[in-house]
């Protein structure tokens, strides 16, 4: 067995403080860098915790706004529906007065244009209504004489339809006005615009085109014309 001498002993014990006071510094710089990295995620924690607080208000002031701009955009639908509504109204009067001149025009010489055609009418009625079980008709004019009778309809704007629904209510004259049931009913329309092929249109389902030419109202049907009779 070697013996230490004195000073080897103490050379060693000198090495192992060394080494101790190293292995201290590696713990306490261990421990430091620890702590950093504690209050470096718990900042982070902080940070992340703010940015979402801070995400979710905006969120939160995003859904407002959002909702306020439904509100504000329902509320213009629904003063767009208010103002097409009165709108509509308002065209929807001016086509009725419109189709009121056009009557005014036609009537004081319905008579004489229907004469000249060889239908000897001289009585012209306006605005004629009936109803009967539910159905109901309204005729603008009524120009008739003791066994015939022409039925007009007058539109500021004469359209196809137009004509069709003419067609539908001449097909009730006699139901819902018997008095004229032994009659021979005939058609016409009239109108301030005739378009070309809704003028056709009308000609060759029987009925008579009335049509403004200069201050006068004239029949546009042409001599071989030959109405249809209901």
């Amino acid at each position: 067995m070697t013996t230490l001498s004195y000073n080897e002993i103490l050379v060693m014990f000198q090495e192992i403080g060394r080494r101790f006071e190293s292995i201290e510094r590696n713990s306490q710089e261990t421990d430091r860098k620890f702590q950093e990295t504690i209050e470096t995620i718990e900042r982070n924690a902080q940070e992340t915790d703010r940015k979402f607080q801070e995400t979710d208000r905006r969120f939160q002031e995003t859904d407002r706004k959002f909702q306020e701009s439904g509100k504000r955009f329902e509320e213009t639908e629904c003063l767009i529906k208010e103002v097409n509504k009165e709108t509509n109204k308002k065209i929807g009067d001016l086509g009725n007065r419109l189709g009121q001149f056009v009557q005014e025009m036609v009537r004081p010489g319905a008579v004489r244009l229907f004469r000249k055609r060889g239908i000897n009418v001289h009585e012209v009625y306006h605005n004629v209504e009936a109803e009967r079980n539910g159905n109901e008709i309204e005729i603008d004019l009524l120009v008739v004489n003791d066994n015939e009778a022409i039925a007009v309809e007058c539109k500021s704007n004469l359209s196809n339809d137009d004509v069709n629904e003419h067609l539908e209510r001449l097909a009730k004259v006699k139901t819902l006005l018997p008095k004229y049931h032994n009659s021979r009913i005939m058609g016409a329309v009239a109108a301030m615009v005739i378009p070309n092929d809704v003028a056709r249109y009308a000609y060759h389902k029987g009925l008579f085109v009335l049509a403004q030419s200069g201050e006068n109202m004239i029949i546009r049907n042409d001599d071989k014309f030959s109405p249809k009779i209901w």
